[in-house]
């Protein structure tokens, strides 16, 4: 099979993990590519664009080298990958990745790319590289790095171990103390020396330090190490220091779990793991998703476990960056598709990809619908099901001839032994006032033999409740619908829901209820208050109709 080919100029150069190549090894490329062309295809990926056909993944020098010395009509040989933003990233990052001569500061951006692109999984992450999680952490470690830092690190000037060291500072005191490091050849061991207590700065800690002025492990005296390139007055006892910092930061996160889905602490390396979410601009998802975003299991708060920002809060973040590179390119896309004018036979026509095997390019897709509205948490699945169960047996009450036909129906279609017998006696006692045998048949024949028809009736209606209560969920949804089960009837917005969401899932709740346009301009000021707070307000609207009112997340 031929080689698919396409002109090099008609090829777009996206994002690169690499940020520095060695000017020999490019100019031996270079030479490379005059005398006999690119022989190693490159990989793309198709584009809808009026400038570019394709979209590199792999193969940055090659296409660079090739533009530059053979110009943009030449045929770049292809292989053609029809994947997406996320996995196109992923598989620049991993071949860049596992070549050789990357800088570790470039491993590390490489890194922190793919642990947002699996949400955090570092084990993953580790798996896929073959490292194992101490060379991960440290790497993804050395993202809090200053700039000055970095480039010390790629230029030689100081050792890995040195930026390991120095990643556990502010930014501030890593640039006070490299000159130093730089200037006096500081080994590794005079650095850690230094940087295991002051990294522990009392000054930025973030924690009550009442208990701090008369302790013995508050010193000053790493100036006689490095005179006043840092600030003094830290805590030379690291575990308790670090012990101190871990509880204050989980104090703050808990707070905050009443109002986000998810809340966490964000480390160096968690760079890709959150975004903000944004409505417009470049990064944004647009105004409905961004309503239903709040409401996404994904959607919530971090508090920030570096140096820099210790315990400061940024709330509206998606921690799926995955999903919302896909609703940011969604909703560009559906607002070109609306603006651009309708392309005749004539204006289609572009250059061809040579050699077979070549994917068509891509058409701008319509924007994905929002996503769900309340997430579906346990706590959310088990008061729904409690409540689906509840509303049956309730619709059913004592229409025993009702009661009989779906009895019937869960013994023909398998789902007798789903009947809870334990729940079942009790009904039993309970009608009949006598005790359930049992393991003894005969004696539970003659039982209910003597029971009153009502009785007997009554216990027909006993054992499907029983049903009902033991049937699978996927079986219960099914019953529901065959009974046109109307929750309707059966449910409106209390306390003991409210309780089991957050306060960005009220606000959603809120829109789809009803019970944003009822409270209007007193919206804002309603969800400014506690999460209690707001569950009274909520509960309270005036002149809202809270009947007939069952939110999407509760249907079945």
């Amino acid at each position: 099979m031929q080689q698919p080919t396409h002109p090099v100029g008609r090829i777009k150069r996206a994002h690169n993990p690499r940020r520095y190549f060695d000017p020999a090894e490019m100019a031996e490329m270079r030479a490379s590519v005059r005398a006999v062309g690119i022989l190693q295809p490159v990989v793309v990926r198709p584009l809808d664009e009026p400038d570019f056909d394709f979209e590199l993944i792999i193969g940055g020098r090659r296409h660079w080298a090739a533009s530059e010395e053979l110009g943009p009509e030449y045929d770049m040989p292809i292989v053609v990958k029809d994947v997406g933003d996320a996995e196109a990233r992923a598989m620049a990052v991993i071949e860049n990745i596992q070549r050789a001569n990357m800088a570790p500061s470039e491993e590390a951006v490489a890194a922190a790319e793919l642990v947002g692109i699996y949400k955090g999984d570092r084990d993953e992450v580790a798996r896929i590289f073959g490292w194992n999680r101490a060379r991960l952490d440290a790497r993804l470690a050395l993202m809090n790095c200053s700039v000055g830092v970095l480039d010390a690190l790629n230029t030689r000037q100081i050792l890995l171990g040195h930026a390991e060291l120095l990643a556990a500072l502010s930014k501030e005191n890593q640039d006070r103390l490299l000159p130093v490091v730089v200037a006096e050849k500081r080994s590794v061991a005079d650095v850690k020396k230094v940087i295991e207590s002051a990294s522990c700065s009392l000054v930025s800690a973030i924690f009550d330090k009442a208990d701090c002025a008369a302790c013995p492990h508050n010193s000053s005296t790493q100036s006689e190490m490095f005179g006043e390139s840092i600030a003094t007055g830290n805590c030379t006892n690291r575990t308790c220091f670090n012990e101190k910092t871990e509880r204050q930061l989980e104090a703050i996160a808990v707070p905050l779990r009443d109002e986000f889905q998810v809340v966490r602490i964000v480390r160096a390396g968690d760079n890709n793991t959150r975004v903000q979410l944004a409505v417009d601009g470049p990064k944004g998802v647009g105004l409905e998703q961004a309503k239903a975003c709040h409401a996404c299991s994904n959607y919530g708060a971090a508090v920030s476990g570096l140096p820099d920002a210790m315990g400061k809060v940024y709330r509206g973040q998606c921690f799926d960056t995955v999903c919302n590179m896909k609703k940011v390119g969604a909703r560009i896309q559906a607002e070109k598709a609306a603006t651009a004018p309708q392309k005749t036979a004539a204006d289609k026509g572009k250059p061809a990809t040579k050699g077979a095997g070549a994917a068509p390019a891509k058409t701008a897709s319509a924007a994905n619908p929002p996503a769900t509205v309340v997430a579906e948490s346990e706590k959310v699945k088990s008061y729904r099901v409690k409540l689906w169960r509840k509303a049956l047996r309730a619709d059913i009450g004592m229409n025993h001839d009702l009661a009989r036909q779906y009895l019937i129906g869960i013994v023909l279609s398998g789902h007798a032994r789903q009947i809870d017998d334990a729940v079942y006696r009790k009904l039993f006692e309970r009608i009949t006032g006598t005790d359930a045998p049992v393991a003894n048949l005969p004696k539970a024949v003659e039982v209910v033999q003597e029971a009153s028809a009502d009785a007997q009736a009554n216990l027909m209606i006993g054992m499907l409740f029983s049903a009902i209560d033991g049937l699978d969920v996927t079986y219960l949804t099914q019953l529901c619908k065959t009974h046109k089960l109307d929750l309707k009837k059966h449910w409106k917005l209390d306390k003991e829901f409210l309780e089991l969401i957050t306060k960005s899932e009220m606000m959603v709740l809120a829109d789809e209820l009803g019970i944003c346009a009822a409270l209007g301009d007193n919206f804002k000021k309603v969800f400014s208050k506690s999460k209690p707070e707001v569950i009274e307000a909520l509960l309270a609207v005036e002149g809202f109709d809270y009947a007939s009112k069952v939110p999407k997340v509760l249907r079945f």
